[in-house]
């Protein structure tokens, strides 16, 4: 068993309630759970229960000044709670405002990081807070730690920053998760398997209904997710006309459910039609928090080596990896 991977987080919602709920149900016991639903139960020589939360973020009031084991289940969060997490003492504290970046308060995440010695901090920020983002960044860099940012704001993608922590020797991975298995990954694979047969695709679509915070932001404020899942669709070739609606709707209905949509219509031999309709339903934060375990142990085992910069290992579970050039491991 290696040393246990002492992770902070910068806003505590869904993702991060699924992902600490996870870790505590895949936990060993008596009888040892199942590990259905897990990638890589050991990564890096890393499992899953051996991720501990040391600190957290959060803006909400009333998530400041709460226990983590009561705040993962309040305000907005909408995940639902399928363990009793034990043994958690960590206290939310105040974070970074992203219409108020004050030096005074990026450097209380800077001290916090260093006097709880996180090795990691995983940036679970609502999309469109790319201020926010950008200053917990460089409070990590500071503090020299490395980062995981989950949200579709450019982080890694930021040349400049990414150079920064390769020199220092610690990884930055991002930008925006591909999920586990969502939309995106089903969507361009479709794309490719009609693409490689052959057929010419005419038209697609892509439409997201969600009844968490998440989606309710999207809703106003999708223009990053929508630059991020294009990344993904656009670059399969041959196709006429691709529309994505990050956010065709916030339906309280669902709460941490995601429904997706996806339609293909395309012309195979002869001129003949085809066409795909596919609707998926996932766990939304599930799903992100299936790829977040991951990448935390990715980064970790970076730090822990001193290889900085985006790792490779990072870059089939991201939607908007950086361009492979300065700033990737070596």
């Amino acid at each position: 068993m290696v040393d246990h991977i002492r992770m902070a987080v910068a806003g505590v919602g869904n993702n991060v309630s699924a992902l600490l709920q996870g870790i505590e149900y895949y936990r060993p016991g008596p009888g040892d759970p199942s590990l259905v639903g897990v990638t890589h139960p050991e990564l890096n020589g890393i499992r899953v229960e051996e991720i501990q939360c040391v600190a957290a973020f959060d803006v909400d009031p009333t998530k400041i000044g709460q226990p983590l084991t009561e705040a993962i289940h309040g305000s907005t969060n909408n995940f639902p709670q399928i363990v009793d997490l034990v043994g958690e003492s960590v206290t939310v504290e105040q974070g970074i405002l992203s219409d108020q970046i004050r030096p005074s308060g990026v450097e209380q995440v800077v001290q916090r990081l260093r006097d709880t010695e996180a090795e990691v901090l995983l940036l679970s920020l609502p999309t469109s807070r790319p201020a926010a983002a950008l200053a917990y960044a460089e409070a990590a860099l500071s503090a020299g730690v490395a980062v995981v940012n989950c949200s579709a704001d450019p982080v890694a993608r930021e040349p400049g920053l990414l150079r920064r922590f390769a020199s220092a020797s610690l990884p930055l991975l991002g930008d925006d998760l591909a999920s586990q298995f969502g939309s995106s990954l089903i969507h361009r694979a479709l794309l490719d398997l009609l693409a490689r047969r052959g057929l010419q695709i005419d038209g697609t679509y892509q439409v997201n209904l969600g009844g968490n915070e998440d989606f309710r932001n999207l809703r106003d404020a999708g223009a990053p997710k929508l630059t991020s899942k294009l990344n993904v669709l656009s670059t399969v070739p041959g196709v006429a006309s691709l529309s994505v609606i990050p956010s065709g709707g916030h339906v309280p209905f669902l709460m941490d459910r995601k429904v997706a949509h996806i339609s293909i219509e395309g012309r195979g031999w002869a001129g003949s039609r085809v066409a795909v309709d596919v609707r998926l339903e996932v766990q939304d934060s599930s799903n992100a928090a299936g790829v977040i375990v991951d990448l935390v142990r990715i980064a970790a085992d970076g730090r822990r080596r001193r290889v900085g910069g985006f790792l490779g290992a990072a870059s089939t579970l991201l939607k908007s990896p950086p361009p492979a050039e300065d700033g990737w491991e070596r």
